[in-house]
């Protein structure tokens, strides 16, 4: 009894939590065009980054941004995790370090780009202690 109500809490947990990142900067150029929206692009260190982990926790996982990005954002995630247990599928990593090659040569974590559906920069953030609403302002200002 007391596994399968873990089971159930896990299950449920993550689900709350899901979001439509995707690892595939093209897929996210032609959802973007097909949907008017612009990119999300988010560098992260999942496993190692404090200030990643901060962003993710307060921001990414907030109702508030959930709700401006199923209408405004394709989001793209680039997650360079250190553990072994995190690593990646060698297709990801490579798909990942192209976009660090193309948008993030400096290697600066959290590194959070907001881009149009062509893939040109509009804005660039990083951490910020923020409220999830103000972050979101603070993503389309200049």
């Amino acid at each position: 009894m007391k596994l399968t109500a873990l089971i159930i809490f896990l299950c449920l947990g993550l689900t709350s939590f899901a979001q439509d990142w995707t690892y595939d900067m093209e897929e996210a150029k032609t959802q973007a065009t097909k949907d008017n929206k612009d990119i999300l692009l988010v560098f992260s260190g999942s496993d190692w980054c404090a200030p990643c982990i901060k962003l993710d926790r307060q921001i990414w996982r907030s109702e508030q941004f959930k709700a401006h990005a199923s209408e405004k954002l394709i989001l793209v995630r680039a997650d360079f995790p250190k553990r072994k247990s995190n690593k990646q599928s060698k297709a990801i990593q490579e798909k990942n370090n192209a976009l660090a090659a193309e948008y993030n040569t400096s290697g600066y974590f959290p590194f959070v780009l907001l881009l149009n559906s062509g893939g040109k920069v509009l804005n660039k953030l990083g951490y910020k202690n923020l409220s999830p609403t103000k972050y979101i302002t603070a993503l389309y200002a200049k």
